[in-house]
């Protein structure tokens, strides 16, 4: 009786949610399982901005719609945490949009420039809403095999043309879900004038940017020259400061691309609870610590790890 839309048909299960229902069946059958699913962190986000979100939602004046374009206090905080962590520039004004999560504005982002048949130019494996978005806004993936020869880095001159002339997006995320890899900023200036020669708007996960360990520090697509005129970045306090459940995070960079994901977003969703996003001023601009104590406990876990597998 009731058919499903056809790009519903196409999506593929989500990942995700197939991890959680093998491990629900896994417990049901009594098996002990070690959960190496969903990036979920297993420690608290810090105390004084879970205080902040307490004395925040116990005012009323929080309790209203929020503005679509996030709090002003948030995207100037926003602003702070890019110049002092990759001293990159951006203006709160038109180039930072607060999102309820990152998943959200990177899976709405090809709704405003896909039209059926382009093609987004995903990486394999992937976080599954560069598929999602595209399929849902009426684009293809062709996907871009992450091999370790290749340091887990696309292969671009193996994209054939006539996809090329069609691709009107291309995703990358480093720190990369799920292989760990890194780049340097070079990569990402290699980035920059692929796009230009090829007309793409690039779209920048940076959701793992602070999981880093030995030494490196991850940079920004923002970094490299001539970044803001091709691409977004989306970044997320999720994994920073222990927040996944919050749903706050934001998209950053060229003022227009941000404009139109703003325009797909005011006709979808009212904004982010302003309690939450004062919280998440507290988190981006208070004690810094957490960030590396947390690095430290991940880095613990992984040597315990890496050395019973060798």
């Amino acid at each position: 009786m009731f058919k499903l839309s056809r790009k519903l048909q196409d999506l593929p299960p989500y990942l995700f949610l197939e991890i959680d229902k093998a491990k629900r069946m896994a417990k049901a059958e009594g098996r002990d399982i070690i959960d190496l699913g969903v990036g979920d962190p297993d420690s608290p986000a810090p105390a004084h901005v879970i205080e902040k979100l307490y004395q925040a939602a116990r005012d009323t004046l929080n309790h209203r719609y929020a503005l679509d374009q996030g709090m002003p206090v948030l995207r100037k905080a926003i602003a702070g945490w890019y110049q002092q962590r990759f001293n990159v520039r951006l203006d709160p004004e038109t180039e930072i949009l607060p999102l309820i999560g990152s998943k959200e504005g990177i899976a709405h982002f090809p709704l405003a420039f896909l039209n059926e048949g382009d093609y987004s130019l995903v990486p394999d494996p992937c976080y599954p809403p560069y598929k999602g978005g595209t399929i849902f806004a009426g684009g293809k993936p062709y996907l871009m095999p992450l091999k370790e020869e290749n340091a887990f880095l696309p292969d671009f001159k193996k994209i054939p043309l006539n996809i090329l002339r069609k691709a009107k997006l291309m995703y990358i995320n480093y720190p990369n879900n799920p292989t760990s890899a890194t780049v340097e900023k070079d990569f990402y200036e290699d980035i920059v004038r692929f796009a230009v020669k090829n007309k793409l708007i690039i779209i920048s996960d940076l959701a793992y940017s602070e999981m880093s360990y030995d030494g490196y520090s991850p940079p920004s697509f923002l970094e490299a020259e001539g970044a803001r005129e091709v691409g977004i970045e989306f970044h997320s306090l999720s994994k920073t400061y222990n927040m996944t459940g919050w749903r706050v995070g934001w998209a950053c960079g060229n003022a227009k691309l941000i404009q139109a994901l703003a325009k797909v977003k005011s006709n979808i969703d009212s904004g982010i609870f302003l309690a939450v996003q004062l919280a998440g001023v507290a988190a981006l601009e208070g004690p810094q610590h957490y960030v590396e104590d947390m690095c430290k406990l991940y880095q613990s876990r992984r040597d315990t790890l890496i050395t019973g597998l060798n």
